[in-house]
């Protein structure tokens, strides 16, 4: 049971930065990785839709004999992660905006914290802003994850949208960058280019994968010693073929970011 894989989900490309930071931690692990490009976004539909479709994410993933599940999708993570850990007897680990570790760093300013509108419009992330958001500005970033998906991760498009987002916010101390959805950490380089030099782009995919060993570790799932790992088998909604090797392209650009 050990060996079994460990699935992962999002609403398309994004969770693929959180199975590169899972590759790099968790090497000895295999993944089944499902992105519903098909669906995407879902950061702009209604809950009970989000809802529906990650209860079918996450039974392709069981049907591949997942020993875990991590909702790569912060969106996702929002609506359906806590009813999921009530109906699933395995593991779930969501994702969430990295405001708590942002708060923590060092130094003064606002903290911005980008993230779809669905996101930050739900009780999760209210509950975040109440513990950790005294001084964190909410941005919903429509189009960025569009972005990525099509794999523009610099350009005129992206820098377009990156500064209509940002320049509100630029003749102020910026303390941090919270990147609240993982499409997010695919336009690092955009974001930085933007930002006065230094300034901590925080995004939760680290986090995410310490809880999945931590869960893994409670449940005596962690795969054994002498397995090799690090195998990764991606599925998607899409009928384009050509989708699934732009998964692989972008998670070799994921690694090389890491």
């Amino acid at each position: 049971m050990t060996d079994r894989p460990v699935g992962m989900l999002d609403s398309g490309l994004g969770g693929i930065s959180v199975l590169a930071q899972a590759l790099r931690d968790l090497p000895r692990e295999d993944y089944v990785y499902f992105g519903d490009t098909a669906n995407i976004p879902y950061g702009d539909k209604d809950p009970s839709e989000v809802m529906r479709l990650t209860r079918l994410g996450v039974d392709k993933l069981m049907a591949h004999g997942c020993k875990a599940i991590v909702i790569a999708c912060n969106t996702a993570t929002s609506v359906a992660a806590e009813q999921l850990r009530k109906e699933l007897s395995i593991p779930v680990i969501g994702i969430e905006p990295a405001l708590k570790p942002a708060s923590l760093l060092p130094g003064e300013g606002q903290i911005l914290v980008l993230a779809t509108q669905v996101t930050l419009r739900l009780p999760k992330f209210h509950a975040l802003m109440e513990r950790y958001g005294s001084n964190a500005v909410p941005v919903p970033c429509s189009g960025l994850m569009e972005c990525v998906e099509s794999g523009q991760l610099e350009g005129e498009r992206v820098d377009a949208l990156l500064r209509s987002y940002l320049a509100p916010y630029l003749d102020k101390p910026i303390k941090a960058v919270v990147l609240g959805c993982t499409h997010y950490p695919f336009l690092r380089k955009a974001i930085a280019a933007l930002l006065p030099p230094g300034t901590p782009l925080v995004d939760g995919n680290a986090g995410t994968v310490r809880q999945l060993g931590r869960r893994l570790a409670e449940e005596a799932l962690l795969a054994p010693p002498e397995h090799t790992g690090g195998k990764v088998t991606f599925l998607t909604s899409s009928r384009d073929p050509a989708t699934l090797r732009h998964m692989q392209c972008m998670l070799e650009t994921a690694m090389a970011m890491l």
